[in-house]
């Protein structure tokens, strides 16, 4: 259902295809942007138009997160689509990538096609489908990546867990290049990695926890890259957070694979110290690193090697969250705090706002081969509007996703999300 005309003037627009900032408005209909710049103002559009005056907060392109677990079907105790969703709009994100790891995992087109149903039904964002890349996430048979695609699956991922066997792995990427379709990975060495719960290094010795190493990441990575060069395929690293996976992304970029990186905001805005007496609500996967490590993120964002930033969404209950902190489940919430923790690196001169953007709208618009993350003339009306200074005390209370275990629990944020349209239709106010 289209939505009534929208104009947003006296704004900031911020186009992060171009990087370019200017003054000026955005009109929105029939689910488009009809226009947009410094000719839209209020006496310049029509009288029957409803008019938001935006009083100079940035206007942009809504949020696409890559990366959220939403627990629909088995898992709606520890969140819904409907939940995940008024989360999303909340902190401006318009579109969700769903991991596959639900119960049962997104591994038969029957389950995409509920999934996008209950979006349908649900969901005030724009709920994307990733399938699971091997049947079951156990790493062994690939899944029917052909039949998943054309069930509306938008990538295809092995969930939280790496696949561990290389000849799946290089059979995964040859069927799925046949398709052209998009490989997305966490790299883990889940044998080196072992039982270890937090960074290795002196501050786990310290807290007397087991570490994970920065190499159980990078081996693996290292291993994609290679059967990449072998099959030609299309590959997302989902979560890298170390200077050992940087280098190796650069590497293979300079060699023009097709390949592309995204970070955790977590690990691009926290380092392990922020764990202090054991919080299990900064036990993530991967771990928080070395400040060295976060700040080596941070140039890697700015540079260009680090393509997205995505919130790692992923809802723990009390009872998995509420125990020693070696016992604890690994995830947080981030959909709402997504945004404003990113402008941390922006107030702190680290990145620019459009380079901030860019890894959060249009970059994956371009991964995922979406119309949306634009600031142009007949782009989706995907839209933010936003207060980057506006100051705010993160109050997990007030979050609306089911669980509320958040790594930024009374943390002092800026940037408070104002508006969310999607296809020009108000979902946040």
């Amino acid at each position: 259902m289209l939505h009534a005309p929208i104009a947003l003037v006296n704004a900031r627009l911020v186009d992060p295809v171009s990087g370019q900032e200017g003054r000026g408005g955005v009109l929105v209909s029939g689910g488009l942007i009809q226009d947009l710049g410094a000719g839209v103002t209020r006496d310049a559009v029509a009288s029957d138009i409803r008019i938001v005056d935006c009083g100079g907060d940035v206007v942009s392109p809504g949020l696409i997160d890559m990366r959220v677990f939403v627990g629909e079907p088995g898992a709606e105790h520890r969140e819904t689509i409907a939940s995940a969703s008024r989360a999303a709009a909340a902190g401006g994100v318009t579109t969700i990538c769903v991991t596959p790891d639900t119960s049962p995992a997104i591994d038969d087109p029957a389950i995409v096609d509920f999934l996008m149903r209950r979006a349908r039904d649900n969901a005030q964002v724009r709920v994307l489908p990733v399938a699971a890349l091997t049947k079951g996430l156990k790493g062994r048979e690939i899944s029917e990546i052909g039949l998943l695609g054309e069930a509306g699956a938008v990538a295809f991922s092995n969930g939280r867990h790496s696949v561990r066997n290389a000849q799946v792995m290089r059979r995964a990427m040859t069927y799925a290049r046949d398709f052209d379709a998009l490989i997305m990975h966490v790299a883990q060495d889940e044998d080196l990695a072992g039982s270890g719960v937090m960074n290795a290094g002196e501050l786990a010795s310290r807290l007397g926890l087991t570490g994970i190493p920065r190499e159980a990441e990078a081996i693996v990575l290292d291993r994609d890259m290679r059967l990449v060069a072998m099959t030609g395929g299309r590959y997302h690293a989902e979560l890298i957070s170390t200077s050992l996976s940087l280098d190796i992304m650069a590497r293979a970029k300079q060699q023009g694979m097709r390949v592309s990186c995204g970070v955790s905001i977590n690990n691009l805005t926290l380092n392990e110290n922020d764990i202090g007496d054991y919080r299990t609500f900064l036990k993530l996967m991967p771990p928080l690193r070395h400040e060295d490590e976060r700040l080596a993120l941070v140039e890697g964002l700015a540079s260009g090697v680090i393509d997205v930033i995505v919130s790692d969404h992923d809802g723990q209950d009390v009872e998995a969250k509420r125990v020693p902190f070696a016992e604890a489940e690994a995830g947080a919430v981030g959909l709402e705090t997504l945004l404003a923790a990113g402008l941390r690196l922006v107030h702190a001169d680290q990145v620019s706002l459009p380079i901030l953007l860019r890894a959060m709208t249009s970059r994956p618009a371009e991964i995922l081969g979406l119309p949306q993350g634009r600031l142009a003339i007949g782009a989706p009306a995907d839209l933010i509007r936003f207060d980057p200074d506006e100051p705010f005390v993160v109050d997990p209370a007030t979050l609306h996703t089911v669980c509320k275990n958040t790594p930024f629990d009374e943390a002092r944020l800026q940037g408070r999300v104002k508006m969310t349209l999607v296809a020009g239709a108000p979902v946040h106010e």
